[in-house]
Order: C-alpha cells, then sequence, then structure tokens
C-alpha cells in the first residue's frame, strides 16, 4: 500500500536536472511578442490613443487599443466551476481591451512586435488623452452616497451584500453582567509572488485557437476564452505545462482571451504574452483587504452570549471572483465559535484598485486574522487564560453546519492544540513571559483555524478520471485536476496504485492536461485536489480492475471474484498463487488473435459533500521595543487534514503555507499613491516578502482523523496553513508587550504607534526609529 508513505515526487527527477518543460520552454521563438498598455489614471475614460509613434519603431507588428474593438463580449474572469444555473454564474464585467479605465493599470491597448525591446519602447511611445474622474481607494468612502461609482449596476459600489442571522442579537444583550469587547482589524492588500509570472501564447490551426498556458484552470479558460471572443467553445484548445505556482493568482482567466484576441487579428500566428513583475502586482490579482468590526458580549464565566461581525471587503476595479471571498470568512464566523446569538453583515465593495481575487485561503486567513485577534482580546479582557477559553468556546464534536452539512466528527481542535502544545513547551514559555520589563521582550501565541474542502454545495464540484492498461502492465492517468507544484500528481499516483494493485512505478501520471483529450475537470483551487479527485480514482480504478479480472477470467478460468491484482500481478486469492503478470495479461489483451480488447476506463463522479478541516499555529517571538522590531523565533504548524496520502509532501505544504503567513503578518503589503492611484511599491524591491533570513525553523506536525464522507479519508491542506500564522504572530507580539496590533501586518511602522500609545516609547523624537 502507497497512501500515507513518503515516497518521492514523480516528477521529482525532471525538476531537479532542469529537464521540465513549462510554457516559455515550448513557445516557438517565431511568436510575436505582445506587450499590454495600462492606464496611468485611476478613474475615467480614454478619449484618444496615438499610436503612430508607435507603430514606426522598427520591429513594430501592429498597435491595438480599445477602439479597435468591434465587437463587446463582455466575460467573466474568475475560475469558478460554470453552471446552467445563471444564479451560480460569475459577474460578466470585463473587456480583452476598455476604454472605460477603472484602475490604475487597467488594460486599455497592447503592442505586438517581432522582439521585447520594439515593443517595450512601442508602449512608451504611445500618447494616451483621457477625460478624468474622481476616484475613490477606500471601502468606507466608497459606500457613501456620492463617492464614485465604478459599474452603475452596483448603487454605492456595493458587489454584494449577504447577511447571517442566528437567534435573537438584540434581546440577548439586555442580558445582564455581560461584557462588551469591541475592535476593528484591518488585513493589507498582498500578490501571490509565485516564482512563473502568468504567461501564455496562441496560434490558429484552420478556424480553430491553440493556446499553450500557465493556468490552474484548463478547462475553465477554454470556455472563458470562448464567452470572451464570442466563438464556440469547441474552437478552442487549451494546453496546461508543469506550471511555476499560481497560489490563486492563475484561478483567473487573466490574459488569455487578450492573447487569443491578438491572433485572430494576426490571421492566427503564434502570439506570445509574458507579464513582467510590475504587472503582476497591478494587472493580475491581489488579496482581499478586508477591514473587519466584531462585537462580542460576554458572560464573566467566558462564554458567549452575543456577537456580531461586520466585514467589508476590498474587491478592487472588477468582480473577478468577488463576493465568494468575504462570505466565506463571513461563514466561519458563527461557525469556529458558536453562538446562540449572532448577526453578520459581509460587504464586497468596488474601488478604484487592481483586481481582487483569489489567493491561498480565499478568505480565510482575513477572517482569522480578525476572529483570533479578537478573541485574544475577550480572553485577556476576562483575565482567563486564552487557550483555555478557546477550548471553552471552539466547535464541539458532533457540531454541524445546516448548509453544507458538515460535521465535526473528531476532538481535532483539542488535538491539535494539545500537539502544539507539547511541541513548543508552551505552558512553561506562557508562564516565564508573563509581566516582562526591559527593551527586549519574548512572547509566545497561538491561533486557530477554520476551514471547508471544495466548494459544494456553493457551486458544481465534479471530477472525470481515465486509465489505460499499456502494453506492458503499466497504466497511463489522465486527470482534469492539474499540478501546479504541490504534489498533486504524486497523491493521485499513490491513490491509482493502491486501488489497481500495482507497483508505483507503474503508474504514470499524465501531469500536463490538454482540454482536447483530458477528462473534464475544474482544476486547482479550494483544497479541492485529494479529496474530489480521489472519489474520481477509486470509482475509475475499480471500473477499470473489474475489467481486467474479467479479462483475467478468460484465461486463467478462474472466477473474476477468486482473483485479485496485488503487485502488479494477477493472484488467486484462495490460495495466494500468482498466476500471471499483469505486463502478460495486457500484452495478450491487446494482440490476442482471438479477443483483442484495448482495457481502459473513463467515469466521471460528481461530489455532493464537503469536509471540515482544522488547525492551529504556535509562534513565539522576540520584540526589540525601541527598534519596533519582531524577530520569529518560532513557528509551529499542527493539522487535522484527515488521512495524510504522503507525509512528506503534506509537511512541504504546510512549510510553503507557513512562509506565506510569515510574510503576510510580518512585511507584505502593497501601497497606493492617493492622490494618483498608482501602486508604489510594485516591485519584489520595494514589496518586502519574507526571506530566509526571517524565518525560524518551520514545523509542522499532523492530528489523523480519517474523514468519512471521502473515498481516501483526506479532507483540505493545500490552503489551511496560512490561515492562523499571521495572528498566532500578532497574538504572541501581544503575550510579550501587553499591546494589540490589529492592523496587519505587524511592521515597524503600526508597532512603533501602538507602543507610543501604550507608553512603551516616550516621544516619538526619542531616537527609536
Amino acid at each position: 500500500m502507497y497512501v500515507g508513505k513518503k515516497v518521492t515526487r514523480v516528477d521529482a527527477h525532471d525538476k531537479a536536472v532542469g529537464r521540465t518543460r513549462y510554457t516559455d520552454d515550448l513557445c516557438d521563438k517565431s511568436a510575436y511578442i505582445a506587450q499590454v498598455l495600462h492606464a496611468t489614471i485611476a478613474n475615467g475614460r480614454v478619449k484618444s490613443i496615438d499610436t503612430s509613434a508607435a507603430e514606426a519603431i522598427p520591429g513594430v507588428i501592429k498597435v491595438f487599443t480599445c477602439f479597435d474593438l468591434k465587437e463587446k463580449h463582455y466575460f467573466p474572469t474568475a475560475g469558478h466551476p460554470w453552471s446552467t444555473d445563471e444564479s451560480h454564474q460569475d459577474v460578466a464585467d470585463r473587456l480583452v481591451l476598455t476604454d472605460r479605465v477603472r484602475f490604475y493599470g487597467d488594460d486599455i491597448g497592447a503592442v505586438v512586435a517581432e522582439n521585447e525591446v520594439a515593443a517595450a519602447q512601442a508602449i512608451r511611445a504611445i500618447k494616451v488623452e483621457y477625460e478624468e474622474y474622481p476616484f475613490v481607494l477606500d471601502v468606507h468612502e466608497a459606500m457613501k452616497d456620492g463617492a464614485p461609482q465604478l459599474h452603475e449596476a452596483y448603487p454605492n459600489n456595493i458587489l454584494k451584500h449577504t447577511t447571517i442571522r442566528k437567534g435573537n442579537y438584540e434581546e440577548a444583550i439586555k442580558e445582564p453582567g455581560l461584557i462588551k469587547v469591541e475592535g476593528w482589524y484591518q488585513t493589507p492588500t498582498v500578490q501571490h509572488c509565485h516564482i512563473e509570472n502568468f504567461i501564455c501564447f496562441a496560434e490558429m490551426t484552420g478556424d480553430r485557437i491553440k493556446m499553450v498556458t500557465s493556468t490552474q484552470i484548463p478547462h475553465i479558460v477554454r470556455r472563458v476564452v470562448g464567452q470572451a471572443l464570442g466563438i464556440e467553445w469547441g474552437k478552442i484548445h487549451i494546453i496546461k505545462p508543469y506550471i511555476g505556482g499560481g497560489f490563486g493568482n492563475k484561478q483567473d482567466v487573466l490574459y488569455e482571451p487578450l492573447c487569443a484576441w491578438l491572433c485572430m487579428q494576426l490571421g492566427g500566428h503564434l502570439v506570445k504574452l509574458d507579464i513582467p513583475r510590475e504587472d503582476t502586482f497591478v494587472s493580475n490579482r491581489v488579496r482581499h483587504a478586508i477591514h473587519s468590526h466584531i462585537i462580542s458580549w460576554v458572560r464573566p464565566d467566558g462564554t458567549y452570549a452575543a456577537r456580531k461581525l461586520e466585514a467589508f471587503s476590498d474587491q478592487g476595479a472588477y468582480a473577478s471572483h468577488g463576493h465568494s471571498i468575504c462570505a466565506k470568512g463571513a461563514g466561519a464566523f458563527p461557525q469556529l465559535y458558536p453562538c446562540d446569538n449572532v448577526e453578520v453583515d459581509a460587504y464586497t465593495v468596488f474601488t478604484n484598485k487592481p483586481v481582487a481575487g483569489a489567493m491561498r485561503g480565499y478568505g480565510i486567513p482575513q477572517a482569522m486574522w480578525a476572529v483570533e485577534c479578537h478573541t485574544e482580546e475577550v480572553a485577556a479582557r476576562l483575565g482567563m487564560d486564552p487557550i483555555e477559553f478557546r477550548r471553552k468556546n471552539l466547535m464541539p464534536v458532533g457540531f454541524t453546519d445546516p448548509f453544507s452539512k458538515n460535521e465535526l466528527y473528531s476532538d481535532t481542535f483539542n488535538q491539535c492544540i494539545d500537539k502544539g502544545m507539547e511541541v513548543t513547551d508552551y505552558l512553561r514559555k506562557y508562564k516565564a513571559y508573563q509581566n516582562q520589563t526591559g527593551d527586549i521582550r519574548r512572547g509566545i501565541g497561538m491561533a486557530v483555524f477554520w476551514y471547508n474542502t471544495a466548494v459544494w454545495p456553493i457551486s458544481l464540484e465534479t471530477s472525470a478520471c481515465r486509465m489505460v492498461l499499456n502494453q506492458d502492465g503499466s497504466l497511463q492517468v489522465q486527470l482534469g485536476e492539474t499540478e501546479i507544484g504541490q504534489g498533486a500528481d504524486t497523491a493521485f499516483a499513490q491513490m491509482t496504485a493502491d486501488v489497481i494493485g500495482v507497483p508505483l512505478d507503474k503508474v504514470h501520471m499524465v501531469s500536463c492536461q490538454d482540454t482536447d483529450v483530458t477528462p473534464f475537470g475544474t482544476g486547482a483551487y479550494a483544497s479541492r485536489q485529494t479529496y474530489t479527485a480521489g472519489f474520481a480514482i477509486r470509482q475509475t480504478g475499480l471500473l477499470l480492475k473489474e475489467r481486467i479480472l474479467n479479462y483475467a477470467h478468460e484465461l486463467t478460468r478462474m472466477p473474476p471474484y477468486n482473483l485479485n491484482i496485488v503487485d502488479g500481478n494477477i493472484v488467486r486469492i484462495t490460495d495466494g498463487r500468482v498466476l500471471m503478470t499483469l505486463g502478460d495479461l495486457a500484452t495478450e489483451a491487446l494482440y490476442s488473435l482471438t479477443h483483442s480488447q484495448h482495457l481502459t476506463a473513463e467515469s466521471t463522479a460528481q461530489i455532493k459533500s464537503n469536509a471540515y478541516s482544522f488547525g492551529c499555529t504556535f509562534a513565539e517571538v522576540e520584540v526589540d521595543i525601541p527598534m519596533c522590531k519582531v524577530k520569529l523565533l518560532d513557528l509551529v504548524n499542527v493539522h487535522d487534514a484527515g488521512t495524510i496520502i504522503n507525509p512528506a509532501l503534506a509537511e512541504a505544504q504546510v512549510h510553503g503555507g507557513m512562509s506565506m503567513g510569515i510574510g503576510f503578518g510580518l512585511s507584505e503589503k502593497l501601497l497606493f499613491d492617493p492622490k494618483s492611484g498608482k501602486a508604489l511599491n510594485n516591485n519584489l524591491l520595494d514589496y518586502k516578502l519574507s526571506t530566509f533570513m526571517d524565518h525560524p525553523r518551520l514545523r509542522a506536525f499532523f492530528v489523523e482523523n480519517p474523514e468519512p464522507t471521502s473515498a481516501f479519508g483526506t479532507k483540505a491542506l493545500g490552503e489551511p496553513p496560512t490561515c492562523s500564522v499571521a495572528p498566532a504572530i500578532r497574538n504572541a507580539v501581544y503575550q510579550a508587550t501587553g499591546v494589540f496590533v490589529n492592523d496587519a501586518p505587524v511592521n515597524p511602522h503600526i508597532l512603533f504607534r501602538r507602543f507610543m500609545e501604550e507608553g512603551l516609547i516616550e516621544k516619538e523624537g526619542s531616537g527609536h526609529v
């Protein structure tokens, strides 16, 4: 059996020796090079574009502007499963090029040239005349009457407002003796910063467009490109090779429609669009900045009487994934710490800023920042130990969400917390770090998280699998679920090997999806890969195994129910005798003069279940108060992700998520000029990603409670590791200093302000920086 074992990644060798081919490696050198012309105002309209100087530059093939778009097909960009139910379709508010500018960086034109130098020169030579409008960068200002309106269909710039009501909040807060704890919690705009920037290329064969693209969602890209160009979806052929990370940014259809349109305008000639790093910060997607207001009414015994959340999500200029991010975070609020009386109002609001979309955690890192920072404040106000307060109020075993039907089957939270306390020596350190004085202080803190696996029942959840028995007895396996660097293909291979009964090296994963041949699947997102694909793998594997054993019956005369496949051999169950190898059977099946049969299986599994995934983070910090500096000393994540398919891959996933959480909590923030709306630090020098120097030794631990709804006992792990890191660090800073820091990231400027307010730094001119 391979599930549960540390096996080597199926793509490890090729990636280690540099043999793996990514999108740019596959593009022919004859390709024209495209670059995008971005708007230099935050709100307004393009009046005219002078391309004469650009067109005179040697090597320039053609300059296109928003005025060349004769047919306007509005399309959505979010990589959500599409549905024939219009209420489950994303907002179609984008054009491949637009004259109506809604943020500094909007796409208003494109240059196609023979080389990158000519294309870049041409972009700089284009002159644009604008009609400028007032703009708004703050969600609260955007919601006010009279604020600049981005989209006519959404008054006060509110894309959507949802509510959750449970019990009677107003009556509950009248209970005598309640303690009110209230706070505002802000998360920053951040970017994914995957290694490989977005890149794609397109060419035509006949009337079909063939596109190779770095995407997480090839089948969804096919549909969206068809919608954007107004052509039949079957005329679009999408190939997804290996990709260098996505983290949700490539769960949007970013520039594939534009690249395909440029190709069509040039008679089908090969066109490549490679987005520069600076553009990824502005013209791809960012994480939603969410401003949350929480009020808790607590009894002196540490139980909640009533709770209220208001969340305001900064969507940026276009809908993309829209309200689903804020809604998911809002949905976690009444579940993580259940209370009889709850009010939740969640708003997603357009602003004249870069478009926010999916990013690892999908709203839960923002929600956990607010909830877990607030939880620490409630415990402090009551004078209770923060862990004991959590244990008293966290979701209990047997809790069932009426919407998703998810159930907490195991004592997951206590198990994860116990493990985290043990490996960090929490009790001793927490006691030792109380009542510190001096400039250098230490603290230890923690935070928990809530997460859902996959997208049912909000969206369609489906997975298809194809398995082919090769001549040598090996298996060829195809899935619509994509490998994006996380190790999915290795987990899929382990599952397949166990279901069929073959050695792992006999499973050949077809990693690079091709919409002309790959079974339909919606891609990589929502931590759905092992959960949803597991259903299709088990279902298809059992079908193929049945067909193999039926054919073996012809060759061995043994009834199929007395046969099994073990380690690549046809084995008689009654005595364990090996009757023949799977390779011998496969060769005979294909080349037999009496009964030639190509043994394959293909099936689709529609998944109508979901699963909770939980865990926690423990952080230890050292705070230099005069320098307003936080040094991270230790970071531990504990997860219950159900059955772990591959412990080595699982640990690597957790380490990657923890690293992203460190940047989110301590240093990353995309800044904007309030006078122009322009991004000020859209480069890797000024945008402060965490580096190796900012990391302690990252430690990951697992509590395995197999998920009963799952084909292999699995549940979400891809996104959860980043969800509770930032609030754990913040809570450790509080334990060290006694100062609450509610604005993420916990950077020196914010610490300085807080320390000034608390009197830890005497005055701003004291020489401390």
